[in-house]
């Protein structure tokens, strides 16, 4: 049966004994008896803010060919299948993130206002935050944050500004950094809810078998009422879920089995491939469910000490950093920033394959992908490696380098995300005006 007389509400989950999970955006919510109602479920921009720390080794960033004929450099080589979508902006800098550098940077670079010396954190609000009071409200999770490690230890912090700016990109107002979850499964079970007690509490992996166990026959009967694709869609969605789902039990399983290395919280995946490659696919799984449309990722704490040996590199992050012009260390560095592209480019290829109502959730997403850093080794914060990927609903041109003269606040650039995003805001930090390129 096709519901063509009447609609599916758009905030349909399947639920049981504190269990919800949304479903992806499908045909049958479009009203009956409108002009939609003929075409594919409408869309609404996804916005996902994707930072790193430590900056790029600039000449293997910045194409040397500006418009639409640009060439990638090494670092960006992993997005080359999706040239169209990217649109790399050369230029900007971030005064504000001037000072102790690694203690302030993430925290700065959503909102570009410089914070106040005080322990207690008195910035600005980030971008994130403020499309999600605009775009994130019907949602059950105005914005999701995630990290891959908690902090950097006491380098990440200073004597005069604390820790608060160094852990998260995201201030809900100028007093209120938000955490950053790097757990998994405390993710998955944020997305799909949990019990208020604490036998309900448990790991999902000790509860119950699967979530997608006790929903079952809910979403049998759904599907039913349901046209070809939709069921397609929702089978496709369903079996991500589960995916993830298994991902994480077995992680909960090798905690328990005493596999994990001593000191690191339940769930914590051992491999930095696999914990990356996971939290990039919460992004995704969340916005397919509808539970939130606005994500923020640190893919590395700000002065992180992970090794990424998996490359070949013994290294850790933060002194590789400071590699003062040395080649073979420029040469190891850039490896790292090119394996954080490639990992966040598998994230881009999914939204390419997912639909999300007429376009792909790639060409309704707006995704900003940068750092808040230029040269490691000096700290300086000009000119910025940024990024934007997505076609933003329509709203983004792509598939073009654009350089401004230099030093033109990234406020530009913030604010014109929040415009592509139908975010209605005169300005941000010390903005001067939106791209009219981008």
């Amino acid at each position: 049966m096709f519901l063509t007389r009447k609609s599916l509400p758009r905030r349909t989950f399947l639920r049981n004994a504190g269990i919800s999970v949304g479903l992806p955006l499908l045909d049958a919510m479009i009203p009956a008896h409108t002009a939609l109602a003929q075409t594919a479920a409408r869309a609404v921009p996804k916005l996902g803010f994707i930072y790193f720390p430590h900056g790029a080794v600039m000449d293997r960033w910045t194409p040397d060919t500006v418009g639409r004929d640009f060439d990638l450099k090494s670092i960006l080589q992993p997005l080359a299948p999706y040239k169209d979508k990217l649109t790399l902006i050369s230029g900007l800098e971030n005064r504000h993130a001037t000072g102790p550098v690694h203690a302030i940077a993430p925290g700065t670079w959503l909102s570009a206002v410089t914070p106040q010396i005080s322990h207690d954190p008195i910035g600005g609000v980030s971008i994130d935050q403020i499309a999600a009071l605009h775009i994130g409200q019907d949602t059950p999770l105005p914005s999701i944050e995630l990290a891959l490690e908690e902090s950097g230890g006491s380098s990440s912090c200073d004597r005069d500004y604390g820790c608060s700016y160094a852990s998260t990109t995201s201030f809900r107002t100028p007093s209120t950094p938000l955490p950053m979850e790097h757990n998994p499964g405390r993710m998955l079970q944020r997305l799909f809810g949990q019990g208020g007690s604490e036998q309900e509490r448990k790991s999902i992996a000790g509860q119950y078998g699967s979530l997608l166990d006790m929903v079952t026959d809910q979403a049998a009967s759904l599907q039913r009422k349901l046209g070809i694709q939709d069921r397609v869609r929702i089978d496709d969605y369903l079996d991500t879920v589960r995916e993830i789902e298994r991902r994480v039990q077995k992680l909960e399983a090798q905690n328990l089995d005493g596999l994990v290395m001593p000191n690191v919280p339940a769930g914590i995946p051992e491999s930095i491939d696999e914990h990356l490659n996971l939290m990039f696919d919460m992004i995704h799984i969340a916005w397919q469910a509808g539970a939130t449309r606005v994500a923020s990722f640190m893919m590395a704490a700000e002065a992180s000490n992970k090794t990424y040996n998996h490359l070949g590199i013994a290294d850790a992050f933060h002194p590789l950093s400071h590699h003062q012009n040395n080649a073979a260390k420029m040469d190891r560095l850039a490896v790292i920033q090119q394996y954080n592209t490639k990992v966040f480019s598998r994230f881009v290829g999914k939204l390419a394959a997912t639909q999300d109502g007429e376009r792909s959730m790639l060409d309704n997403a707006i995704l900003l992908f940068g750092s808040n850093m230029s040269d490691s080794n000096v700290h300086n914060n000009f000119p910025l490696p940024l990024a934007l990927v997505g076609g933003g609903c329509g709203r983004i041109k792509g598939g073009q380098h654009l350089r401004y003269p230099d030093r033109t606040p990234i406020a530009n650039l913030l604010l014109t995300v929040l415009d592509r995003a139908g975010v209605p805001v005169a300005a941000v930090g010390d903005s001067t005006g939106a791209f009219a390129e981008v």
